[in-house]
């Protein structure tokens, strides 16, 4: 078997003016990511997503790795990983050439599961899974003005028990935002919060201890990514645990995390991380150090499906008994059509439960008619 055609496709979706919704950095209204469709010369097709503009996806990908991937045996994957750090030498570490090894990476996966008739999790080598927990990724900042408990209203009534929430613009909000979304959701119920990077260390140590009260899971990149002696600090002074990973990629990154204990959870991509191949190497990293695993998703439903049977796939350990803590997997509650339209059958995260698919490969079929709807 080997892979005939690549197409790359961009898409997008944007939300009416006014309407944007976002983090502490500020307000978006465009979600945009890229699509490959990857067919094999017995007609096999397979689809991954490269978490990143299509022009640059398009051109990475023309430029480095389509002459190596069209005629490569799709089971030849895990080769792939190696060859870009390597092959490429000086353009392998960056996030736009890893968005594009993890497209090609889960496409070619996919492709393996349809053709031996396994879903991708088990051939990671996790046990058979049926479920996850979702949570709601919600109480988004926005433009315009609404009660803030709202959006943790409406998860609540769709039967979500976690929930992560968006803060990061001053201890005094932030208190309160906390205290509004632990109120609605419930003193049993799991609750997260993402500063998406935007303190500086003692910033964001004076807001972790103001919400220690509240019994936060986790607090999601309390310092930018790319300031490790931050997240060092940062660790040090808060008992809360510490989760970062969206905006790194690669499995020289992710180690610097595990080995320097600067965070308690790390959380890959799918469509940034360098696919299946390395968010598995990313996996036993973290397990053997005893850090949790818990993969970052503001993707389409392709990344989704990625990322839902990679996190069926992540080891328990050490909970190989009991699991107090059970793998949960980020469900955004905002409007995004790239979510819920392509798919023939979407995902559906109410009542708490989160089916992982059991079909072959990603276990989900793509609408390629609504596809080309969204094409950019």
């Amino acid at each position: 078997m080997k892979i005939d055609d690549v197409e790359v496709i961009p898409i997008s979706s944007t939300r009416p003016e006014g309407e944007g919704i976002g983090d502490a950095r500020g307000f978006g209204r465009t979600r945009e990511t890229t699509l490959l469709r990857v067919e094999t010369d017995t007609g096999t097709v397979g689809w991954g997503e490269a978490f990143a503009p299509g022009r640059i996806v398009d051109a990475t990908f023309e430029e480095l790795f389509r002459d190596d991937v069209v005629g490569m045996d799709p089971f030849d994957v895990e080769s792939l990983a190696d060859d870009a750090y390597t092959d490429s030498y000086h353009f392998a570490g960056n996030v736009f050439s890893q968005s594009v090894v993890s497209a090609v990476d889960v496409a070619c996966w996919d492709i393996i599961g349809k053709t031996v008739g396994r879903p991708v999790h088990r051939l990671l080598g996790g046990e058979e899974c049926q479920t996850l927990t979702p949570y709601a990724s919600t109480m988004y900042f926005t433009e315009t003005d609404r009660p803030i408990e709202e959006p943790m209203q409406a998860a609540v009534d769709e039967g979500f028990t976690a929930a992560k929430i968006k803060i990061g613009t001053g201890v005094d909000e932030d208190t309160e935002r906390v205290r509004v979304a632990r109120e609605v959701l419930g003193d049993d119920a799991t609750l997260m919060v993402d500063m998406n990077g935007n303190y500086r260390p003692r910033q964001a140590i004076k807001t972790a201890k103001a919400i220690e009260p509240y019994d936060i899971t986790w607090i999601e990149e309390p310092v930018p990514p790319e300031n490790d002696s931050g997240y060092r600090e940062v660790k040090r002074h808060v008992d809360t645990p510490i989760a970062a990973g969206e905006a790194h990629y690669g499995r020289f990154e992710f180690k610097h995390l595990i080995d320097d204990r600067a965070v308690d959870i790390v959380q890959p991509n799918l469509g940034r991380c360098g696919g299946f191949s390395e968010a598995r190497l990313i996996a036993d990293m973290a397990t053997t150090e005893n850090v949790a695993v818990r993969p970052h998703i503001w993707n389409s439903a392709v990344g989704l499906a990625a990322a839902v049977q990679f996190a069926a796939s992540v080891s328990r350990y050490p909970n190989t008994r009991n699991v107090p803590e059970p793998m949960m997997v980020e469900f955004d509650r905002s409007e995004n059509p790239l979510r819920t339209d392509i798919l023939e059958t979407p995902f559906d995260p109410t009542g708490g439960v989160l089916d992982v698919p059991q079909e072959p490969g990603l276990g989900v079929s793509v609408d390629e008619a609504a596809v080309e709807q969204y094409r950019s």
